[in-house]
């Protein structure tokens, strides 16, 4: 039982590492709070589940057209949507609660156009859903392959942001906008292309969460909970933080499941984020301000 929870721990918590990553790129960087990231993830897949149906398309073929769509169409929300809030916001805590506001109605419009176009029916479909033996346990193929999908992005995500000059200038921005300024950094592009990479993160997680999980059009909040819940508890801005909590998370909720009750796996991650926010209220990776 252990090797199997174990098991499906990683393969749950490696995806819900990167969509935590995605959240944490847009807000740590472009300080805008993107209540419809969840809804962009159900949107991508419900579109691998259309092509998939009528081309027979594989999903991760699709993931390759996806997350670019998923890119652009972040950019353009940034563009078009949040750069007029961020002109005429005077602080910074101005611009997170009306990129809240705005973003909350942008759930609720994307959310309504999946339920006219799909309905509030779970939906789902079958693909390499076939049992492989990983040490000595059974999983399915579908979960492994969305697990190393997740892994390699995960890993390239992190090279760009560590290991390249562009990656560093979007942490520049995200530790000290008004320094990055000062030392000739483009905040604005910045931001945008930050809000533009969560927003294809997000893309592809929900091609590789629709290969093995049903999903509804009411789903995308819950997602954008989890990831919220992960981003805080790691420390606002911490991309490995967010990547570790998250497989943590993801190890948690597999555990309970299969020890405890499934139905307690939310109670559990709740409290457990109870309590790492009281003792230790700027995340764990998180520094406290002085």
């Amino acid at each position: 039982m252990f090797v199997n929870a174990l098991l499906s721990g990683l393969t749950l918590g490696g995806v819900s590492a990167l969509v935590a990553l995605g959240l944490t790129i847009q807000y740590g960087v472009s300080r805008t709070m993107n209540l419809g990231f969840g809804e962009m993830l159900i949107a991508s897949s419900f579109t691998a589940f259309v092509i998939f149906g009528t081309l027979g398309t594989s999903p991760y073929i699709l993931a390759l057209a996806i997350l670019p769509l998923g890119f652009g169409l972040s950019w353009l929300v940034y563009r078009v949507m949040l750069m007029p809030l961020v002109r005429r916001a005077k602080t910074g805590m101005a611009l997170k609660i009306d990129s809240m506001l705005l973003t909350f109605g942008l759930l609720f419009a994307l959310k309504g156009v999946l339920l006219l176009v799909f309905g509030g029916n779970y939906t789902s479909y079958s693909y390499l859903a076939v049992p492989v033996q990983v040490l000595g346990e059974t999983v399915a193929l579908n979960r492994l392959l969305s697990f190393v999908a997740a892994v390699l992005v995960g890993v390239l995500a992190y090279w760009l942001l560590m290991r390249t000059r562009t990656g560093t200038a979007l942490r520049a921005v995200a530790v000290d906008p008004v320094g990055a300024r000062l030392v000739g950094i483009d905040v604005t592009w910045a931001a945008g292309l930050a809000f533009a990479i969560g927003g294809g993160i997000a893309a592809l997680c929900g091609v590789l969460i629709s290969t093995y999980m049903t999903f509804t059009a009411e789903m995308g909040v819950v997602f954008t909970m989890k990831a919220l819940i992960v981003v805080i508890m790691a420390g606002v801005g911490h991309i490995t933080g967010a990547l570790v909590v998250g497989l943590a998370f993801g190890l948690i909720e597999a555990f309970v499941a299969a020890y405890l009750d499934p139905g307690l796996t939310i109670a559990v991650v709740y409290g457990v984020f109870l309590i790492a926010l009281l003792v230790r209220p700027a995340g764990i990776f998180g520094k406290v301000a002085r």
